[in-house]
């Protein structure tokens, strides 16, 4: 063989090899961290996964949630301690849809991001790459929340088991600079059968000890150290909201009384009372003056 036949040869085998390596799985990189504050996890069809920046942030405060103070202290306090380097819980919100849950951790990045606060959004899909993730970020002087917005699980899915070893039981935990924040609709995360109740067992002095099964489901959500429950909004509390989103867009205080029965019918006509439900009707009604 001639030596620019093999020259040539060697330049095609080079081309090939790195066409191969461009579709094979790649480690997760670090991003650029002075991009944004907030990143999010993409995984491409070629098993790529690859942390993305947020370039259009949320730009709600913690004075624009309403009616949910306790739940905002217990958040904020324990986030708080989190950016100052003291002992700090993971967090699951249950409750209500639309009372507040994901607005107030993206409340709590813009308080305190100034303050080193950085968060991470993953969907549950992707959870099986928290160690990677958990990798990227070990060594940055950052704080890292692992945001999993309205997480819940099917029975066999893969990320349930990936977010029970992280939170609690691997091996390899989690870096002092990483917390796990979920929300989700479902106190245990997993679909509840009535069926599941027959498994409860009774002592003779009447104590009940759960089957196999509910214990299993309730082992997952116990990991969080720290619950925090949101529940549906009053009449009252509802027009409270609607108020406070009707005065951020410039609305006078004669007007905003005179939309109160607008308001309720709205709510009405969508079967709920929630934050989300008095946002979208104050965008309403205000685009309409």
């Amino acid at each position: 063989m001639t030596g620019d036949r093999l020259e040539r040869l060697m330049e095609r085998a080079d081309r090939l090899l790195a066409r191969i390596e461009s579709v094979l799985p790649q480690p997760l990189s670090a991003p650029h961290w002075e991009a944004s504050v907030a990143y999010r996890y993409r995984k491409r069809s070629s098993g790529h996964g690859t942390l993305e920046p947020v370039r259009h942030m949320s730009i709600i405060g913690l004075a624009d949630l309403k009616e949910i103070d306790a739940q905002k202290e217990k958040i904020q306090r324990n986030t708080l301690q989190f950016v100052h380097g003291l002992p700090a819980n993971n967090v699951l919100l249950t409750g209500a849809r639309g009372t507040g849950k994901s607005s107030l951790i993206k409340a709590c990045l813009n308080e305190y991001s100034a303050q080193g606060l950085r968060l991470i959004e993953v969907d549950k899909t992707d959870l099986v790459d928290l160690p990677d993730i958990i990798d990227v970020v070990a060594e940055r002087p950052e704080k890292f929340m692992v945001f999993c917005d309205d997480l819940s699980f099917e029975e066999g899915e893969p990320g349930y088991k990936a977010l029970k070893s992280i939170l609690d039981g691997s091996v390899s935990a989690a870096s002092d600079n990483v917390l796990i924040y979920a929300t989700s609709n479902r106190r245990h995360l997993l679909p509840e059968y009535m069926k599941e109740n027959l498994s409860y067992t009774h002592t003779d002095d009447g104590e009940v000890h759960p089957g196999e099964v509910i214990e299993e489901k309730i082992s997952l959500s116990e990991r969080f150290g720290l619950w925090v429950s949101f529940y549906p909004f009053t009449q009252d509390e509802y027009l409270a909201i609607v108020a406070q989103w009707l005065a951020s867009f410039g609305i006078d205080g004669e007007r905003i009384a005179a939309a109160r029965p607008e308001a309720l019918v709205w709510a009405l006509e969508r079967g709920s009372r929630s934050g989300r439900v008095a946002w979208q009707f104050a965008r309403d009604f205000a685009g309409r003056q």
